[in-house]
């Protein structure tokens, strides 16, 4: 988004990310977005995860600092282990509990601070912030990476406290009606997270410290800022939703930035954008899906034969990256093959440079587990989508794209660890490559251009990112 020239006066935030990936790479865009609108900022990380942060710290001096702080530590968690990469997601609960230890130090930090703090930033999994923000006389405000729909849905989850009955099994469908459209999802669609609590998954104290989380964005905050648009969902911010509080939000996405020429957002790449790039050059206009499911899925060995197998069928040219968490359940001997089958096919183990990549003119599919930074990058590329969710807020995620705003078929609905039908699979990547995907991609190229004008001057999320700089400078 471009700017006008900063005011003089620097009103100081405080910008809290939660110690993942897909959470702490659009606050730090976002961060980004209001260093360049005049505001002084400090962004809390630990030595683990400053890193994540030097491109913002290189790129704005002048602006953005950090408060780097001892990772809490905690018995559940492994000595060293920072950032919940390539974790499980059985990890999230413990890291939402371990990281409310840094309330203290935050505290006296910032009190001790020659200028006061106006408002406080956090992430929706860091909701110990509220509290924090309203004892230093400061704007709480809940970050959320999610969409509308993902972050309303976990509030939803533990303000009401829904349960499945004890003779119902995973179909038993749990209803959100006050929603607009009352959206009902299975039991097995719900975040692990939230079934983990009720079912007792782990000790009463952190899962009680997880619950809390959530009620203190919904009471204690001033608002929302979230990740998302108006084309995507406008009609979940036109009026105030009881499931987030009746709160406020301000929908300023998407946060990520256009172009990564580096490659290196998010960590260091293991093939550079320009040699992926070349090997993109290949093939025709729309012809490449590129399958990827973030940084915290963990491929079992049957969902990775399943996938690999359905690739091969389908004849389709694909790039698939595969993270370090399951680099050992590619199929052997299946690189090889794809390799010499025209060369169609290229596996990349480990971080790839995603935003270069989806704006390849190749580039026609890209097959996700629906995670929102993936979905905002293809919608901002005009990518249309395979959608497979497996965990977390995924499953609404895919059920907004596929049904309401169609720039996506749905790939595979099993969820974690369930693994398709590789006949099945190589049809529905085939099906959306051939003429059947047209309608899609051209409702994706569409997304795209809406989204592109709403990060720019005149456009709604324009509009919200200066609504929100506002209000924090009224705090001075």
């Amino acid at each position: 988004m471009e700017t006008p020239a900063a005011p003089t006066t620097a009103p100081h935030v405080v910008v809290i990310p939660f110690t993942a990936q897909g959470h702490t790479l659009p606050l730090l865009d976002l961060a980004a977005l209001l260093a360049v609108r005049g505001l002084r900022l400090t962004v809390v990380t630990t030595p683990g995860n400053l890193p994540l942060l030097s491109p913002l710290l290189a790129a704005h001096p002048a602006t953005v600092r950090s408060l780097t702080l001892p990772f809490p530590s905690h018995p559940s968690l492994p000595i060293g282990l920072e950032n919940t990469k390539g974790c499980g997601p059985e990890y999230f609960p413990i890291f939402i509990h371990a990281l409310a230890s840094l309330r203290e130090p935050i505290l006296a930090w910032a009190t001790s601070q020659p200028d006061p703090v106006v408002a406080v930033i956090a992430d929706f999994f860091c909701g110990w912030a509220q509290p924090l923000a309203r004892e230093l006389g400061a704007a709480g405000i809940v970050f959320t990476p999610s969409g509308v729909l993902g972050t309303a849905f976990p509030h939803s989850l533990f303000r009401r406290l829904v349960r499945r009955p004890a003779e119902c099994g995973d179909e038993f469908t749990v209803a959100f009606p006050a929603i607009p459209g009352e959206p009902a999802f299975q039991w097995r669609e719900i975040s692990m997270t939230y079934k983990w609590f009720v079912q007792g998954g782990h000790r009463e104290k952190v899962r009680e410290s997880v619950r809390q989380n959530f009620l203190w964005n919904l009471q204690d905050s001033s608002g929302f800022v979230s990740n998302t648009l108006r084309a995507l969902e406008g009609r979940y911010l036109d009026t105030p939703l009881e499931d987030m509080g009746f709160k406020r939000i301000w929908a300023v996405g998407p946060v990520a930035p256009e172009t990564d020429p580096a490659g290196t957002r998010g960590g260091e790449a293991a093939v550079a954008a320009a040699n992926l790039s070349a090997w993109l050059d290949a093939f025709p206009e729309g012809s490449v899906v590129y399958v990827c499911f973030g940084s915290q899925a963990v491929l079992t060995p049957a969902v990775a034969a399943a996938l690999a197998e359905a690739l091969e069928r389908s004849t389709v040219p694909f790039v698939w990256v595969v993270g370090a968490g399951s680099s050992g359940v590619i199929p052997e001997g299946f690189e090889a093959r794809v390799a010499a089958a025209e060369g169609r096919g290229l596996v990349v183990r480990g971080w790839a440079p995603q935003l270069a990549t989806l704006r390849h003119a190749a580039v026609g599919w890209f097959m996700t587990h629906c995670g929102w930074n993936s979905v905002l990058e293809a919608a901002a590329a005009g990518v249309p989508m395979l959608a497979w969710p497996m965990t977390a807020d995924q499953f609404a995620n895919a059920w907004l794209i596929v049904d309401e705003v169609r720039v996506a078929v749905r790939a595979c609905a099993g969820g974690f660890g369930v693994a398709p039908d590789p006949g099945e699979l190589a049809a529905v990547i085939a099906d959306a490559v051939g003429e059947k995907g047209r309608d899609v991609r051209a409702r994706a190229r569409e997304l795209a251009a809406e989204a592109a004008r709403a990060t720019k001057e005149g456009g709604s999320s324009y509009a919200d990112l200066e609504d929100l700089v506002q209000e924090i400078r009224k705090l001075c």
